[in-house]
């Protein structure tokens, strides 16, 4: 009885060492991303890829409560990376700059934002002046047949589908279409979730929505895409090509990530931005989105390592930037 009572302070301290020695490993090392669903295909494409490389030691979660959305948390200091469909704003500036969020700006690729109608709606093309008709806020509550638009449209009931007041989407067709930013009507479904916009669209032979052209590739066999004429030019129908050749206009525009300055001083974050870069080309290929030139990605990898905080877009939308135009103000120092 002697040895047992000696022996178990032993056994005790060797359940102690045996229990430190099989404790669960480390939790992996999470960077957390929120904003554009438009950007959302490109971003979550590189997260799956680098968390494989990475064999779980990182774990990357990607958001979607739209740009607007996502720089309200990005300028709290809650997420490292904010997905945008536009530039900062003056106003997401400021908020940044008055809890002391500093950031770094880099474009990934090109959107052809696409305007869509149910596969059994016979137009093939619609013009500006006739979606601002639509989506103009003087419409709300009054243009609610095709017909109302346009008489050689269909005398039918119009369902709009579109982006929500929190997305850059929203922002940038607005702009672009009604010609201020956030001008639109009201009465239509809205969503963050372009999903949810496919799904309504595909469902409606009297419907038409926009989102990024991403979801549209994925969605071909459900949706139309209409060519888009402008200026009394000729339609002109989303694609890699026309955004390329700066004819698919007013509608592409480039789409961008911004990095937490304080986040790059983990080795995670800095290692995803590099690897977000360097892979850049072929996963916007994949995700049906517009790559970049490749010097577009080498600015972008400068701006990391000299850690080029702030925007060069002074808190402004740009609407109707080709790909030349907007590598002109990247080359800007």
């Amino acid at each position: 009885m002697k040895v047992v009572a000696h022996l178990a302070p032993i056994a005790a301290a060797v359940a102690a060492v045996i229990t430190v020695s099989v404790a669960a490993p480390a939790a992996a090392q999470v960077i957390r991303i929120d904003g554009s669903s438009t950007v959302f295909p490109v971003t979550e494409a590189v997260a799956e890829d680098f968390q494989k490389a990475k064999k779980g030691a990182v774990k990357v979660t990607v958001g979607i409560s739209g740009t607007g959305g996502g720089f309200k948390k990005f300028c709290r200091g809650e997420t490292d990376i904010s997905n945008a469909s536009r530039p900062i704003l003056r106003s997401e500036m400021e908020e940044c700059a008055k809890n002391g969020i500093r950031y770094l700006e880099m474009p990934v690729a090109y959107d052809a934002l696409t305007v869509v109608v149910h596969p059994r709606n016979p137009l093939t093309s619609i013009s500006v002046e006739d979606l601002k008709k639509m989506w103009e806020p003087a419409a709300q509550g009054k243009i609610t047949h095709w017909n109302q638009v346009n008489p050689s449209f269909p005398n039918a009931p119009l369902k709009l589908f579109g982006a929500g007041a929190d997305s850059g989407t929203f922002d940038y067709f607005t702009e672009a279409i009604t010609g201020k930013a956030k001008a639109s009507r009201g009465d239509y479904t809205a969503s963050e979730d372009d999903n949810v916009l496919v799904q309504g669209v595909s469902r409606d032979v009297n419907a038409l929505g926009f989102f990024g052209y991403a979801y549209y590739a994925e969605n071909k066999d459900k949706l139309k895409a209409l060519a888009i004429s402008w200026k009394g030019g000729q339609p002109v129908a989303p694609s890699l090509e026309t955004v390329i050749n700066g004819t698919y206009q007013p509608l592409s525009r480039p789409i961008f990530i911004y990095v937490n300055e304080k986040s790059l001083g983990r080795p995670e974050v800095r290692e995803f931005i590099e690897y977000y870069n360097r892979n850049a080309e072929r996963l916007v290929k994949e995700v049906k989105y517009v790559p970049l030139p490749s010097k577009a990605y080498t600015y972008n990898l400068e701006t990391l390592s000299k850690m080029r905080v702030g925007t060069k877009f002074g808190g402004e939308n740009k609407v109707g930037l080709t790909i030349e135009q907007l590598m002109a103000i990247e080359a800007k120092l």
